[in-house]
């Protein structure tokens, strides 16, 4: 706006201007913004680091197993000097674990091929060669081990190079190496295929994207989960498309997400992500004119106390839970107020009405929040500051596949680097 247009403005529309461009912005606190975005304050008065006062103290459990034992036994008796010998009962007092972790040098097989000369026709005829003779001299273990650390430290090429030379004395260039997960793909491309079935049979289903540089230019890393699998998927595109694809037409019961357009209209029901709305509300409280956002945050912290312990209650009490909920939010939704952030909040809850208090429906089922697709996607945000992004989609994609199989294995509880060497084996 020029100088004539505000000339223009009424005395009211000037101080509500003013107003909003004092507003501070937006933090992980009001919004959907990661923590790591917000301005870190001064710790005033912080307490030093460090065990406080009365706290019990916790010991190292001992190892499972001990490759070697070394004894201590005393030798003589401490008040009247007699010697010990072997005929005198000894006690087990304590043990203590020394641990360690002995040289690390790669293990090396040398294949030698030899040939022979025939003395009675004059042929010389060679071993057949062994298969690593044209193929990659570095075993499954390495193969394993560079996976591992690309896909779940997020080291890049460069510095996992560096780590195989400084621990191992191995070289490793990082065309070696991604020469190593060109060569897995297929492996890990077929245990994501089995967790990308378990999903699209899947009776509740949550997703999330976030932002991943590929090739040059920006893109999309999706994750989508239920109570089986996980299944990770890099696009170029953010759009609805990626979620019909990878369900391959399957529609569940209830669907999990925020409230972005393209995560709409999935399942036959949808539960929004009461925690964005929560944030929203946080906003509107601390910048806002009105009690009215105060309201709506105690009633979202009633359905969150609900929420955490609703597998404990019986049937007819969720069900009049959930009527006193909505009742009181009809309530809100048509409070009257003139806070104009009150009104948007209104109107944004209003809208997603119908999808706030799904997860009554289906106690211990349906989260109330998405925030375990978000704790899935970090991982992604950690590689993307790391690394920079993937230099081709086959490589985002590939990488994208190994977390899959890690990721749905630990939902039972499995071990990330053993599930890569089980896949590789």
């Amino acid at each position: 706006m020029d100088r004539t247009d505000l000339q223009q403005l009424s005395k009211d529309e000037l101080i509500e201007m003013v107003l909003r461009l004092q507003r501070p912005s937006k933090d992980s606190r009001t919004s959907s913004k990661p923590p790591s975005t917000d301005k870190k304050e001064k710790r005033v008065n912080s307490r030093p680091g460090g065990a406080k006062p009365g706290h019990e103290p916790h010991n190292r459990v001992l190892a499972d197993f001990a490759d070697m034992f070394r004894d201590h036994e005393p030798t003589a008796c401490k008040r009247c000097g007699h010697a010990f010998s072997g005929d005198d009962t000894m006690v087990l007092a304590g043990a203590y674990d020394e641990i360690d972790i002995p040289a690390i040098r790669p293990h090396v097989t040398r294949h030698r091929r030899f040939s022979c000369h025939c003395p009675q026709c004059g042929t010389t005829t060679k071993a057949t060669a062994p298969a690593v003779a044209t193929a990659t001299p570095f075993g499954p273990g390495i193969h394993a081990l560079a996976i591992y650390l690309k896909s779940f430290h997020a080291l890049s090429y460069e510095r996992l190079s560096g780590v195989f030379m400084d621990i191992f004395g191995l070289n490793v260039s990082e065309g070696a190496i991604m020469n190593m997960f060109s060569r897995s793909r297929p492996s890990f491309q077929a245990t994501a295929q089995a967790a990308k079935a378990s999903l699209r049979a899947a009776r509740v289903v949550a997703s999330d994207e976030t932002g991943v540089r590929i090739e040059g230019t920006n893109a999309q890393h999706w994750v989508f989960h239920c109570k089986d699998a996980v299944v990770h998927q890099p696009d170029y595109s953010r759009a609805a498309r990626v979620v019909h694809e990878t369900m391959g037409g399957h529609v569940p019961e209830v669907w999990i997400s925020d409230r972005y357009s393209a995560q709409q209209s999935h399942g036959h029901r949808h539960q929004t992500c009461l925690a964005h709305l929560a944030r929203d509300t946080a906003f509107a409280l601390e910048h806002g004119e009105d009690d009215l956002p105060l309201r709506f945050q105690l009633w979202f912290g009633r359905v969150f106390d609900f929420a955490r312990a609703i597998s404990t209650f019986a049937a007819s009490t969720v069900a009049s839970k959930k009527r006193k909920f909505d009742k009181q939010l009809a309530g809100l939704l048509c409070a009257p107020t003139s806070c104009d952030l009150a009104q948007k909040l209104q109107a944004k809850i209003g809208r997603a009405r119908d999808q706030l208090l799904t997860f009554c429906d289906y106690p211990g089922e349906v989260d109330v929040t998405n925030n375990t697709s978000e704790r899935k996607l970090r991982p992604w945000v950690i590689q993307r500051k790391v690394t920079n992004g993937y230099r081709a989609m086959w490589a985002a994609q590939a990488e994208a596949d190994v977390r899959t199989t890690i990721d749905t294995a630990r939902l039972k509880g499995a071990n990330p680097f053993q599930v890569i060497a089980s896949v590789l084996a």
